[in-house]
């Protein structure tokens, strides 16, 4: 917390706006949405739930293909899976570790010559960089495919100077406890269309229809944002910036310390745009470096220093690996040689020296 966000959840406090809906959610919304540079925002319980939602708006249903990232987390497909659709796994590039766009092209192509164009593509924006959009928005648009940004991990980021989440029908956003900014649980859905976000608050908010008793035309959900944490939300808003110095800064430190053993490289910052360093990611050789990642991993974790291995990709998983893929092998070996280091706004530079001591020892 920057200190910041205990004015306004005090206001909350203090004129007795606790429950979801309050001036804190409308100026959250309106806030993010200037910040993005989207002209409307709906705040939600979480990124999944703003997922689900535009998912469901899109008009993805009951048997549709959904191509969506392999290397995410579940999240980014779970929401596919609830509304009873297929996620079709895609490969990723090197660049930037994000969704492949001739894999796209490719496999979107193929599926329309069978007469079964995919429904949506979910592209993850990962570890806070943006995914190349402009290639992968030009077949969806030659198609009609509506596309729905996973922007969770990439906030503060942007893509040709255009932030991630804001080029397709819809993005979301996550404010989980482990994101840049943080309202300890929520989310955001964006889009230039006022009715698909008018709509995805009304679902939100179980779907109540306009009138003075309780009346339901269609099913809804309780998606929406607390008064208090929009709240912090808003703190948290004024000080991204400077989260992302500082996380851009963690990586930098790590970059000169361990940038010159062998065997070891730093996830690429694509020419496109800015990455956050949300998470600092390494990947290990070990043909060169004599070590892996999982050895180094272990070595952090004696020290009582958390460290993770990258998103499994999804088609790995064994609750999705049944799934149609298309590729696999690029984030098959990210997942195998990556690892991801602390990363923490809040980190000193003990902390860092700490975690590169043990590192090169392991090295």
């Amino acid at each position: 917390m920057s200190g910041r966000e205990q004015q306004y959840v005090q206001e909350a406090f203090a004129t007795n706006w606790i429950a979801p809906l309050g001036p804190h959610v409308d100026a959250f919304e309106q806030e993010f949405a200037a910040l993005v540079g989207s002209r409307h925002a709906a705040a939600l319980s979480s990124g999944t739930a703003a997922l689900h939602l535009a998912l469901l708006l899109a008009g993805v249903g009951a048997g549709d293909d959904v191509l969506v990232s392999t290397l995410t987390f579940s999240a980014s497909v779970n929401p596919i899976v609830y509304l009873g659709a297929r996620p079709v796994f895609v490969d990723s590039e090197p660049t930037s570790w994000n969704l492949d766009p001739a894999l796209v092209s490719a496999t979107i192509e193929r599926k329309v010559r069978q007469g079964k164009p995919p429904k949506a593509v979910v592209p993850v924006h990962l570890y806070g960089q943006s995914a190349d959009m402009h290639p992968i928005m030009a077949v969806c648009e030659r198609y009609g495919i509506p596309v729905i940004e996973d922007a969770a991990e990439a906030l503060g980021s942007d893509y040709h100077g255009k932030a991630p989440g804001t080029f397709g029908k819809a993005g979301i956003y996550s404010f989980n406890g482990n994101k840049i900014i943080t309202t300890s649980g929520g989310g955001m859905l964006v889009s230039d269309d006022a009715d698909f976000v008018a709509h995805a608050r009304k679902l939100a908010t179980q779907a109540r229809d306009p009138a003075p008793h309780y009346q339901h035309s269609e099913i809804g959900y309780n998606y929406r944002l607390s008064n208090v944490l929009a709240g912090i939300g808003r703190g948290q808003l004024q000080v991204l910036e400077e989260r992302v110095v500082a996380r851009r800064r963690n990586c930098a430190f790590y970059q000169q310390a361990l940038g010159d053993l062998p065997g070891i490289a730093f996830m690429p910052e694509a020419s496109w745009g800015r990455h956050t360093r949300w998470l600092t990611v390494i990947t290990i050789d070990p043909a060169q470096s004599g070590t892996d990642r999982e050895a180094i991993r272990v070595a952090l974790e004696a020290e009582n220093i958390e460290a993770r291995p990258v998103w499994k990709p999804m088609h790995l998983q064994p609750i999705f690996e049944r799934y149609e893929r298309s590729g696999g092998s690029v984030a098959e070996a990210f997942f195998r040689d990556g690892l991801c280091l602390p990363s923490g706004s809040n980190l000193s530079e003990e902390d860092l020296e700490r975690v590169v001591a043990v590192v090169r020892r392991g090295f």
